[in-house]
């Protein structure tokens, strides 16, 4: 921003010095900026910030993995739907050629049997309208006949339902592009500011995020897991121990925060969804007094970060991009509900 200099009055009548003595005042009053730069945003307002972004990044990976998860989903419902379709057509090719066959038989036999239209048309239906009336068509050609239109109809719904999938499946894509893109940005912007921060400042961010809430050890429960999945997901989650943080990995070898609870569920033999909202709504809730290792706690009143208890008042967790897998105190955020898988 540019900065106003007052000029001296030399050179000037005194009507000329008391106007810029006006213009000045004025420009104090409208707010003029001094000669020197504005300084730096408070240190603790950039921290504050880097807090902001790295929760604003975290929603929108949430919102990535349910994209990213709906379109893995519609990828295995459009293949089932593809091979069924082919399935499908072929039996329908098939009982096409058998009443065809027939058809032909009883035309070299001198007969024309109405079956014959049916290869002349695409619309057994209006065939069957037709061949009622001639009393001319067997039992059994009839009933292959309505095999084959009902066989037509779900084919045609399949092959409706499917394209409707691929169009689904198109928006989903879209939306994981467009989250991906949203959460790259603000953990850009996050990135920069902590690199704004001094070493010390910045060390001194990295021990106290998210660990400068209120103390609930004391409210916390003791003892082991409640059962044996998990116990056997806690141990996983503690071979993660040091593993980097990376959004929309669900590992072995990165994770982000309900990648972590759901790779490590799976070592148990426990499938949980993919996003950290989905899980906090998986199995049933306790109380933060209850709390036993390998419970879920999920974080603010969106779900949109979650971990995993581990006794002694602690979770387990992935915290962020650069801050690897970890122990962190189970108050380190607002605590939205704690589940037992």
């Amino acid at each position: 921003m540019g900065s106003h200099r007052r000029l001296a009055p030399s050179g000037f009548d005194r009507g000329s010095a008391a106007a810029v003595g006006l213009l000045s005042v004025a420009a104090a009053v409208l707010g003029a900026v001094p000669a020197t730069a504005a300084p730096a945003a408070p240190r603790d307002d950039r921290r504050a910030d880097v807090d902001r972004l790295h929760t604003e990044a975290e929603q929108a990976t949430e919102a990535y993995n349910k994209a990213d998860a709906r379109t893995d989903a519609l990828r295995k419902e459009i293949g089932t739907a593809q091979d069924s379709i082919a399935r499908q057509q072929e039996r329908i090719n098939s009982m096409r050629d058998a009443l065809g066959s027939l058809a032909g038989a009883q035309y070299r036999s001198g007969g024309i049997d109405p079956s014959l239209a049916l290869l002349l048309s695409a619309d057994p239906d209006e065939y069957l309208d037709r061949a009622s009336v001639l009393d001319r068509i067997s039992t059994r050609q009839a009933g292959e006949l309505r095999e084959l239109r009902q066989a037509m109809r779900d084919l045609a719904q399949d092959r409706a339902e499917a394209a409707g999938k691929l169009t689904e499946l198109e928006k989903s894509r879209k939306a994981v592009a467009a989250h991906k893109k949203t959460v790259e940005r603000k953990l850009a912007k996050a990135r920069a500011l902590l690199n704004s921060l001094p070493d010390d400042e910045r060390a001194g961010y990295e021990r106290g995020s998210r660990s400068g809430r209120e103390d609930l050890t004391a409210l916390t429960g003791a003892g082991g897991p409640a059962s044996g999945r998990a116990g056997a997901a806690f141990a996983a989650a503690r071979s993660a121990l040091g593993k980097p943080y990376v959004w929309g990995a669900n590992g072995p070898t990165g994770f982000d925060c309900s990648g972590l609870t759901q790779w490590a569920y799976a070592q148990a033999g426990v499938g949980l969804p993919r996003t950290s909202q989905a899980q906090s709504g998986t199995g049933r809730r306790v109380s933060l007094s209850e709390a036993r290792p390998g419970d879920l706690v999920a974080y603010r009143d969106d779900a949109s970060h979650i971990g995993m208890y581990a006794g002694n008042g602690q979770v387990i967790h992935a915290p962020y991009p650069g801050a690897p897998v970890r122990y962190d105190p189970v108050g380190m955020m607002p605590v939205s509900s704690i589940t037992r898988v």
